[in-house]
């Protein structure tokens, strides 16, 4: 089987500890240990990813794909089927399992839209396809911006995308943006992030 490409995020509770965690616990030994057949990380990886990456998928499907699916259910199957195939990963590159992870679900989502008989018809930032229209991102920026939005992002570094939607989409914080980045900080993740929103702007006025 061929291996895909990965990296080491982050961490997703917020509470006061979570740089604290971040820094015993980092995602990286939570993978290792669950290559290793250990059941308790595999709980913590899933703890850690189910919240944003249920807020990700949320804000970007349409509320018809909303209502035709638990997207709740099929992003917490997608992310149980990855993680028990984690031996298949190879650690490679800032943000690739995030990317990864989100590729996952969009595309356990969109089997079951295809099953249900809809199809999502846009292809986004991560080649996931998609359908924006009716979603919470567009009724927050308006139809145009999220083209724009979706355009400009494809253009962006990885570092500078994966910084973007992670904070601004799926609402991690500094701390766990620093793991996610492979930042020394959260004021480091912090800057970065900055200057990728900086980044994002300037692309989407071209």
């Amino acid at each position: 089987m061929a291996r895909e490409h990965a990296c080491m995020p982050e961490q997703t509770d917020s509470t006061p500890n979570r740089g604290k965690e971040a820094s015993l616990e980092s995602t990286f030994e939570l993978v290792e240990r669950v290559r290793q057949g250990d059941k308790e990380s595999l709980e913590r990886l899933m703890a850690r990813h189910l919240g944003p990456l249920r807020r990700w998928v949320s804000g970007r499907l349409p509320r018809w794909a909303r209502d035709m699916t638990d997207t709740d259910d099929l992003v917490q199957e997608a992310l149980l089927r990855t993680f028990t195939k984690i031996e298949d990963f190879e650690v490679r590159g800032v943000g690739a399992l995030q990317a990864y992870l989100r590729q996952a679900v969009m595309n356990r989502v969109r089997d079951e839209l295809r099953r249900k008989g809809r199809s999502p018809e846009l292809v986004d930032g991560d080649g996931l396809e998609l359908q924006a229209a009716g979603s919470p991102l567009e009724e927050a920026i308006g139809r145009e911006a999220v083209d724009r939005y979706t355009a400009a992002l494809a253009r962006l570094r990885p570092e500078e995308r994966e910084a973007i939607i992670a904070r601004v989409e799926m609402d991690y914080s500094y701390a766990e943006l620093a793991e996610i980045l492979h930042k020394p900080t959260a004021d480091a993740a912090r800057k970065t992030a900055q200057r990728a929103l900086l980044r994002l702007a300037e692309e989407m006025k071209v």
